[in-house]
């Protein structure tokens, strides 16, 4: 993978999330690994290495840049119907069997990414803000690929975003640490995180640990982010009543307003054993979400067959609020304050102040960028 590696290699800059210890040694502080890289080596991530005791960090492209629908996140409780830029760079600090963005998830660790070179693309933070404009994009996600991984060029994109009132949003595997998220927190109003499983020896078989996961969840929300949770339920993976009663439960005890989204697996990349989730096992995950108290639980990935776990409800009156299919809004009846029009509650969310301007009836496809 040299010609990959080297591309990569020159696109980058001096990192931020570093501390730095004796002899050339280098602590990256961007994800829950805390990787300790010695002078010339790599962190798990692969993107992020020590040169001659300077962290090197991705810079000046991306790999994957699209508009489209913020329900596809997804994120249900920011500014339904909105336009989300989405961009993309290369590399992950998990290495899931079943990943859907594996081809730029999986830069310098699989092989068979090798072809993801001829999706970089340079660009300036400046230019991104110009593409975000021109396809009305009124929000700006990091996605694709692991955003921690990729923090600083978000934050250069980010502090230009939000002085043109471009709400900035994270899509992430959740291990996170504390020093990235005070660093990204000044930009970001949303984050949704992959609650993967409830089960450390899974969390182990994907790269991953799950304390860090639940407390990424704990900090976002106390740091005043809008968090919604996500799990890909996964025959034979995490879909016992036990484990999903027990995602639902610890969700709740954050807060029960944290919109939850159980979506179906479908056979990718590496784990094509177990059969496509079906859809009465998402039916009854949404079921045991809202027995446990949550008050906003969606049914994802089959739209249409999902009754009215595709829709937002007032917690408070069971009102329909928010009337959806797949990615398109069909109806929208929260107020410019944020409540139910019937009995005044307040909804979790970022909502529009003027309702009027809520897209309904869209095509729920991307917007074409090039």
């Amino acid at each position: 993978m040299g010609a990959l590696v080297n591309t990569l290699d020159e696109l980058t800059m001096e990192g931020e999330l570093v501390e730095f210890l004796p002899d050339g040694v280098v602590r990256c502080t961007a994800c829950g690994h805390r990787c300790l890289i010695r002078p010339s080596r790599r962190g798990i991530c692969q993107v992020r290495f020590n040169q001659e005791g300077k962290l090197r960090v991705p810079w000046g492209y991306v790999a994957a840049l699209q508009s489209d629908p913020i329900e596809k996140k997804p994120f249900f409780h920011i500014l339904p119907g909105a336009n989300a830029l989405t961009f993309g760079m290369l590399g992950c600090d998990f290495h899931c069997t079943y990943c859907q963005n594996w081809l730029t998830s999986q830069a310098l660790r699989d092989p068979a990414s090798e072809v993801s070179l001829n999706l970089v693309r340079e660009i300036t933070p400046e230019k991104v803000i110009d593409v975000a404009r021109r396809t009305n994009s009124s929000i700006i996600a990091s996605s694709y690929n692991e955003p921690l991984i990729t923090s600083e060029w978000a934050a250069a994109i980010f502090k230009l975003a939000v002085p043109a009132g471009i709400k900035c949003v994270y899509i992430s595997n959740g291990n996170a640490t504390p020093e990235v998220l005070e660093y990204l927190q000044p930009y970001l109003t949303g984050y949704k995180i992959d609650l993967k499983s409830m089960q450390d020896k899974n969390y182990r078989k994907l790269g991953g640990v799950l304390k860090n996961t639940l407390d990424t969840i704990q900090r976002a929300h106390d740091l005043g982010l809008w968090v919604e949770v996500v799990t890909l339920v996964v025959p034979g993976f995490n879909e016992s009543d036990e484990e999903l009663w027990d995602t639902a439960r610890f969700i709740s005890g954050v807060s029960r307003d944290i919109p939850w989204h159980v979506t179906a697996f479908h056979k990718d990349y590496r784990m094509i054993e177990p059969g496509n989730t079906p859809v009465q096992t998402l039916l009854r995950a949404a079921e045991i979400g809202r027995e446990a108290g949550l008050h906003y639980v969606y049914a994802g990935n089959i739209p249409g067959r999902v009754d009215e776990y595709e829709d937002t409800h007032c917690p408070n009156c069971s009102k329909t609020l928010i009337r959806r299919t797949g990615y398109i809004i069909h109806e929208y009846r929260i107020t410019g304050q944020g409540t139910c029009p019937d009995c005044t509650v307040k909804i979790g969310g970022i909502w529009s102040e003027d309702p009027r301007l809520t897209r309904l009836h869209g095509v729920g496809m991307p917007v074409p960028v090039y």
